[in-house]
C-alpha cells in the first residue's frame, strides 16, 4: 500500500482515498489539465467546491482521464452562503451539470457560516435546511456521502442531533502548527472522517527552520513531512497544486514520523499564513 493507493472507510462503508488533490486557486480553464496530470501520476481523490468556480474543468479533467469513473472520487462543496432548502437543492443540481457527472462521490456543506460572517451569527436553521437537500440526494444516489466543511463542535452537534444522516466527512484547517486535537478527536469518536485541507499551511510553513530541521532528519521536504503528518494523525490529507512535479514529491510520503516528532509537531503553534491570512479560515476567528 502506498499514500495513492490507501482508503479510509466511510461510515457508510464507501472507500475515500487517504490523499488527494486539493483545487483550491486552480483556475477553471486550467483545472482539467491539473487534474488529468493528477491521475495520471495515481491520485483517485480530488477536492472542488462550488466557491472555487472550477467545477467544470475539474469534471472534465476526470471524464478525458481515461480511467473509469467508479475508480475515481470526487468531492464538491456546497456554497457557504447557501442557508435554505431550496436554493441547496438547486446548487446541487447545478454542481451535477457543472461537473458532466451523473453523481458525485462526497458533498460538504463548506462552512457553518457565509464567508462574510465567518465564525458569527446563528445559522442553525439554516444548515439544517441545507442538510435536508444533501440528504435527499444522498438518499437517491446522486451523492454518495456527504458531509461538512469548517463545523467546531456545536456545528456538528447541531446536524447529528437534527439530522437523519451523520456527517461521513468533516473537512477542517490541519497542519503542524495547527492542530486542533480536541476537534479531530471529536469527530473521529462520532465515526466522522477528518480531512484535512492546507496541510502544508498554505506554503508558509516551508520557512519554518524548526519543521525544516525535522524534515531534513528524514531525507525528505517540509511539504512531505508536513503530509505525512496529517496522514498520520488519521486523516485524508489534501494538498492543493496544479504543478505535477509537486503533486509527485507529495505522494512520496512512505516513510513514518517517530512518536516524539508527532508530539513536536502537533504541539507547535505556527499560523503565519502571509497574504492569505485575508481568507476567513487563515483569520484566526
Amino acid at each position: 500500500m502506498t499514500a495513492l493507493t490507501e482508503t479510509y472507510p466511510l461510515a457508510n462503508g464507501v472507500r475515500i482515498p487517504t490523499l488527494g488533490l486539493g483545487t483550491w486557486f486552480i483556475d477553471d480553464g486550467s483545472a482539467a489539465e491539473a487534474v488529468r496530470q493528477a491521475i495520471a501520476i495515481g491520485y483517485r481523490n480530488i477536492d472542488t467546491a462550488q466557491a472555487y468556480g472550477n467545477e467544470r474543468g475539474v469534471g472534465e479533467g476526470m471524464r478525458t482521464s481515461g480511467v473509469p469513473r467508479e475508480e475515481l472520487f470526487v468531492s464538491t462543496k456546497l456554497a457557504a452562503e447557501i442557508k435554505d432548502y431550496p436554493g441547496a437543492t438547486a446548487a446541487i443540481d447545478e454542481s451535477l451539470a457543472k461537473l458532466g457527472l451523473d453523481y458525485v462521490d462526497l458533498m460538504l456543506i463548506h462552512s457553518p457560516q457565509p464567508w462574510n460572517d465567518f465564525r458569527g451569527g446563528d445559522y442553525a436553521e439554516g444548515n439544517l435546511e441545507a442538510w435536508r437537500a444533501l440528504e435527499e440526494a444522498h438518499a437517491a444516489g446522486r451523492i454518495r456521502a456527504i458531509g461538512v466543511s469548517n463545523f467546531l463542535q456545536t456545528d456538528l452537534e447541531n446536524v447529528l442531533e437534527h439530522g437523519t444522516v451523520a456527517p461521513h466527512v468533516n473537512q477542517i484547517l490541519v497542519h503542524a502548527g495547527n492542530t486542533p486535537t480536541e476537534l479531530i478527536d471529536h469527530c473521529q469518536a462520532r465515526d466522522i472522517v477528518v480531512e484535512a485541507y492546507s496541510p502544508i499551511a498554505h506554503g508558509e510553513i516551508v520557512t519554518n527552520p524548526d519543521v525544516a530541521a525535522i524534515a531534513e532528519r528524514y531525507g525528505v521536504s517540509v511539504p512531505q513531512l508536513c503530509i505525512r503528518y496529517t496522514l498520520q494523525l488519521g486523516t485524508v490529507s489534501l494538498p492543493k497544486t496544479a504543478n505535477p512535479d509537486h503533486m509527485r514529491a507529495n505522494a512520496q510520503v512512505d516513510f513514518v514520523i517517530s512518536e516524539d516528532d508527532m508530539d513536536t509537531l502537533r504541539a507547535m503553534a505556527e499560523t503565519d499564513y502571509g497574504e492569505n491570512a485575508a481568507f476567513p479560515v487563515y483569520s484566526g476567528k
